[in-house]
């Protein structure tokens, strides 16, 4: 018998995406699987919405709103899967993901293994999603991974991840006073616990951007800052409990560097935490660079006002974005379609299998 799969799926105030997230869900080719929702005390309709998906195989459960990390590790006492697929409620999944990606672990024979897919970036156009290869699309070991992702400052989403139960249980819970970067954090030591990863191409992921609306994102938030100043350190004594080298050194100071726009210069106390930990590194940090439209308005108005005005361009750039993708995506479902075209329809679009050639990088929601 096939093992099987538990999509655990946290949800906040998520009624406009929640439908979706489920459908693609359940639409998995691989037919052992469960789906667990835990509502984190929405205030909209997400709960109802989830509820009246409910099946043999999707249950709902609800919780008062205590944070993403407490819902995920609700979901996950709730869960019997052999396999954990971690699904975000505005995230959507190839209708093959899982499969290919158990396919993969059938061959390894490993529980130690983990498995990641490609992933696109949307915004209410899945079909459009654009997929950038990046350094982490690849066989990877654990030290290689953690190098990557911190000195070329890389992400991959959580449902990219196909998790073994025993290695989920070897991380331990997600981390709960972590208000921000609870996910990469958590995959460090899902990482630390594992013995690799696989790199799935065939597998997919479709990534919903939310720019300043993420939860990943940071913005004057103290608490936010304080939690992202904690994961940090913890990412880099993971990253040298596995190796430490002058190359995990300097992966570490570039990964400081990439960091400091987010403290600099509003909590200097925290710059110059950075600083010391660069320093024990063997390395230096120096000023953070604005984007070359903003660096010489810096004499002028200040730092940060300077700052200010790019985390401001960018949310304007990202909302108009977002308001141009969704008018387009109001009008492509105003066409007149059969409920067997639509059904056709979406899943040409799940299937869809262009490459984009744009990069964009998860890191520079966070300004």
């Amino acid at each position: 018998m096939n093992p099987l799969v538990s999509i655990l799926i946290p949800a906040f105030n998520a009624q406009e995406w929640i439908a979706e997230t489920l459908r693609s869900a359940l639409a998995q080719t691989w037919e052992r699987k469960e789906i667990i929702v835990v509502d984190d005390g929405s205030t909209d309709r997400t709960l109802a919405m989830a509820r009246q998906f409910e099946s043999e195989c999707v249950r709902v459960a609800t919780q008062k709103n205590q944070g993403a990390a407490a819902a995920r590790n609700l979901a996950f006492s709730l869960s019997k899967g052999e396999y954990i697929q971690w699904l975000d409620s505005d995230d959507l999944l190839a209708p093959v993901k899982i499969a290919r990606q158990m396919e993969v672990l059938k061959q390894c024979r490993n529980k130690s293994t983990l498995v990641s897919s490609a992933w696109g970036r949307f915004f209410y156009r899945y079909y459009r999603a654009e997929f950038a290869p990046t350094a982490l699309w690849c066989d990877l070991s654990p030290v290689e991974w953690l190098l990557r992702k911190m000195g070329e400052n890389l992400y991959m989403p959580n449902a990219s991840w196909l998790v073994s139960r025993e290695l989920t249980e070897a991380a331990g819970p997600w981390d709960t006073s972590l208000c921000v970067d609870d996910d990469g954090e958590y995959f460090c030591r899902v990482l630390l616990a594992s013995d690799g990863v696989r790199f799935v191409p065939e597998a997919r992921v479709y990534y919903r951007a939310s720019g300043s609306n993420t939860l990943s994102h940071i913005g004057r938030s103290e608490r936010k800052l304080e939690a992202q100043l904690r994961s940090m350190q913890l990412h880099v004594g993971y990253l040298r409990s596995l190796e430490d080298s002058q190359r995990v050194r300097a992966a570490c100071v570039r990964f400081l560097q990439t960091s400091l726009i987010y403290f600099y210069p509003e909590r200097l106390d925290i710059v110059k935490e950075m600083e010391e930990m660069a320093r024990g590194l063997g390395g230096q940090l120096r000023p953070p660079h604005l984007s070359w439209k903003y660096s010489w308005t810096k004499a002028i108005v200040g730092w940060r006002l300077a700052k200010s005005g790019q985390a401001l361009l960018l949310k304007c750039r990202w909302s108009s974005e977002r308001f141009w993708d969704q008018t387009l995506f109001r009008l492509h479902n105003l066409r007149p379609l059969s409920k067997a075209s639509v059904t056709r329809a979406e899943t040409r679009a799940l299937h869809v299998t262009e490459v984009f050639d744009q990069p964009s990088g998860k890191g520079s929601e966070r300004i």
